[in-house]
Formats: structure tokens, sequence, C-alpha cells
């Protein structure tokens, strides 16, 4: 439900944006009219960029966009092609539609709704996409970055719903560790959880400098007493992009990881606490797919309590960093 939340806040001041330049007083998206237009479909994607329904509305192709292909970690090729919504009365934008082809064929429509939408229309925008992601793995993902590429928007502010973590920073532990739920790369290339790894095992470090893989002995790994932790995650993304004749491929794969803010992580301008880290960064990460060490960006940032727990951290006998989700980090 998180990430349904956050795709939300990003279409919500995604259409607000573009709501605003159409007009001062948009009007909202009904119900009726919401449940209408997900009949309304489009006879040849390719083709079709401006088509009119019931004399009344208009499915406008969103800045005339060729296709999106988007490639995820399981080599399967989706298609997105956006769409505005417009009501033909006062030609006012009141959302925006989504057609998202499966590597099959299988068509699925997301509308999101503008928003001076009612709660009900919301709701209901809600549940769609939540029915789509539970037969597309990772469709709410795929869509928040296509539109996250289309649209501007003050991510970090929406994230944390206007709050400054930092002033609240008093409230929480500030160990600079990882919740035990994390995984840990070994030398022989299997995941362990943080939690469970010992003495005398041997986990992989990166050199900054090369990129290289070597491994190294764990002396200890450290446990903080459970405390209400402060947790950064990051969402990272390798997208590799190429423009065809048909539209723009792109190759998308994921990570995740979650740290104190305080961590010291290795980006591309320098090392920066966790916490400091901005959207549209880049980390070095491991692409499981072709087993190489790549720069990731990051797509997502959240910062909250996650609860009373420990947190831990691993002392190892040289390198100076670790694998953790598959995304390099710094030994305290």
């Amino acid at each position: 439900m998180r990430n349904l939340l956050f795709t939300i806040c990003i279409l919500f001041i995604a259409i607000t944006s573009k709501a605003q330049q159409a007009t001062v007083n948009p009007r909202p998206l009904t119900l009726d009219e919401y449940n209408k237009a997900l009949t309304y479909t489009i006879a040849d994607l390719d083709k079709d960029t401006y088509v009119k329904f019931d004399n009344a509305y208009v499915l406008d192709r969103y800045e005339s966009r060729k296709p999106y292909f988007i490639t995820g970690g399981d080599g399967l090729k989706k298609r997105i092609d956006l769409y505005k919504l417009i009501a033909k009365a006062g030609m006012q934008e009141i959302g925006l539609m989504v057609f998202y082809t499966s590597e099959t064929g299988k068509k699925y429509q997301a509308l999101v709704p503008d928003f001076t939408a009612d709660a009900k229309v919301w709701a209901k925008y809600f549940q769609d996409i939540d029915d789509i992601n539970k037969v597309e793995k990772n469709f709410v993902l795929k869509l928040s970055y296509i539109l996250s590429k289309e649209m501007s928007f003050q991510q970090y502010k929406v994230l944390n719903n206007g709050k400054d973590m930092k002033e609240e920073a008093a409230t929480y532990g500030n160990d600079i560790c990882f919740p035990g739920d994390e995984e840990v790369t070994m030398s022989n290339g299997a995941k362990k959880l943080l939690k469970d790894v010992k003495t005398g095992d041997e986990v992989i470090t990166i050199n900054p400098a090369t990129n290289k893989a070597s491994a190294i002995k764990v002396k200890e790994l450290t446990v903080h007493a459970a405390k209400n932790y402060a947790i950064t995650e990051l969402v990272l993304v390798s997208a590799i992009e190429k423009n065809t004749a048909n539209g723009l491929n792109i190759d998308l794969s994921t990570k995740i990881l979650k740290a104190t803010p305080n961590h010291p992580m290795l980006t591309k301008q320098g090392s920066f606490k966790m916490g400091q880290i901005a959207v549209g960064q880049q980390v070095l990460c491991l692409n499981d797919a072709n087993g190489k060490y790549e720069a990731y960006t990051v797509l997502k940032k959240t910062e909250h309590g996650q609860g009373v727990q420990n947190v831990y951290n691993i002392v190892a006998d040289s390198g100076s960093t670790l694998l953790l989700n598959g995304v390099m980090v710094m030994q305290k």
C-alpha cells in the first residue's frame, strides 16, 4: 500500500500542476464520469492521437508522446501510453488515462483523476491500480517511473507529508546501522539476513575506485538495543533508455535500501549521510541481471520511524564497503 500511496502523491502533484496551467478553477471528475471513461478505448494506439467520445469527452495523446516500452528485471517488455481526458465543455483536463499493454498483448486501463476529484473517485482509483498491480507485477513502480519523468513535482516534501524529519530527530535513536532484515551479499554470492551474520563469515566488499569485488571476513556483528529508530528508505532505479522508431525502450532494474539516516553512503558526488542523499543522486549497485556493478539513481526517498527494533552493523577485517540488498554501503 505504501507504494500505491507514493504513486498517488506523484500523480496528485503532477495533475495539480497541469490542471492549474489549463484553468484557474478546474472542475472535478465525478465518479460516474470516472466509471464511464474507463469504457473508452483507443482502437489503434499507434495512430489514434485524438479521439472523441459521446460528443462530450476527448482522449488527447499526452504531449504527442510516443509510447514507452519498459522492461523490468524479469525481461518482459511492457508498453505504456498516456492520454489526457478532456471534457469538451470548457475544454478542461479532468484526468489522465493510462493504457498499459503486457508482453502478451493484454491491455489494462487506469484513469488518474484530476486533483479536485471527490474522495470516492480517488478511492476507486486506488482500488483499480491495486487490482492491476496484483496481476501485473511492478505495475505501480513502472507507472510511477514514467509519470515522474513526464511531470515535475517536489518529491521529498510530498513523500514526507510536509514534515521535516530533522525536526523530530530527538524522538528517534541515532545509531549508525541497518535493520536486521537487509540482505548481505556473501563471498559465494549467496544472500544472508544481516541479523544472521556471524563472526568469521565472508562477505563481499567493493573497491570504490575500480568497482572490483573481493571477500573479507566479519570480525563482529554489532547490535544496538531496540529503539524506535528513524529509518531512511531509498528506492534506486537503473533505467537504460534507447530511442527507436516505434518509441522509447527502457530496461528497468530496482533496489530498495533501508538504514538509519546518519549511515554514510558513497555516491557519485562523494560521501553523504543516507538522510542527506537527494532524489536524483547515484550510488553503486549490483545489477543481478548481468552481474556488473552499475550506478543506480535514487527515484524515491522516505524517512519515518519503523517501530521499536534492534539495528545492526558489520565490522570487518578489511575493505571499506559492504553490499546490502545489492547496494554498496560504507562500513561505519
